[in-house]
């Protein structure tokens, strides 16, 4: 563990150079170090084994540092899962805008395909942030901003013509909560292949379409 006190107390020699190494590091590159350092140590060790004095050491800065960008571990647990969802949704989008907007069959196709590939590819992280860390509020479930992107594709796609969806919000949550089960079952049954990824993808968008498209003899009157 990294001693607490000040890093310019630290005699000449390799705590020395590991010293100048802190004391010239980019104030705005500290935030980030500290959230990889601890991103690593929270997957090998988990969140309760891993201290502030270790995410300190692992990211070369002293524990001091820690606390002006991050007020607690659980405000950078925080950090890490708003990080993670905001690359998820980066990705989604880039995969979208690679269709045709009007081409809402391929932009569906392009958000469940490339969620499942985000999801199996960062498992042990997501594990870590989303199941591991228990925020004493429900605010980023009720909040998610990947739900809030796949409402707008649905929206669009609905003002178009092209899907029936009553309520758009409702129905990203039910979907997006499919594609987590999908995944969940593939890495519980140890099938995360490439093959059994394109597999599950395709299964997950026919469910979808036909969720979209309620069948047109259907009774409303019946509710």
């Amino acid at each position: 563990m990294t001693p607490s006190g000040d890093i310019a107390t630290n005699p000449p020699g390799a705590d020395g150079e590991l010293s100048q190494r802190r004391r010239t590091k980019a104030p705005e590159t500290r935030a980030a170090a500290l959230m990889e350092a601890a991103q690593r140590l929270f997957i090998d060790k988990g969140i309760a084994a891993t201290s502030i004095d270790d995410i300190a050491a692992g990211a070369q800065v002293a524990k001091g540092t820690f606390y002006l960008y991050f007020p607690s571990k659980e405000a950078l647990l925080g950090a890490l899962q708003q990080r993670f969802v905001d690359i998820f949704c980066e990705r989604l989008q880039e995969a979208m805008d690679r269709q045709r907007p009007g081409n809402y069959h391929a932009r569906l196709k392009a958000w469940v395909e490339t969620g499942l590939e985000i999801y199996l590819d960062n498992v042990a992280l997501h594990d870590v942030v989303f199941h591991e860390y228990r925020p004493e509020d429900r605010r980023m479930r009720n909040d998610n901003a990947v739900i809030a992107q796949l409402t707008g594709l649905l929206k669009q796609g609905d003002g178009a013509g092209f899907w029936d969806v009553e309520d758009a919000t409702l129905t990203a949550v039910i979907l997006f909560n499919a594609l987590h089960g999908v995944a969940d079952d593939a890495v519980a049954t140890g099938q995360t292949g490439a093959s059994e990824r394109k597999r599950r993808a395709r299964a997950l968008t026919r469910f979808f379409e036909q969720a979209l498209h309620p069948a047109e003899d259907e009774d409303d009157s019946a509710d």
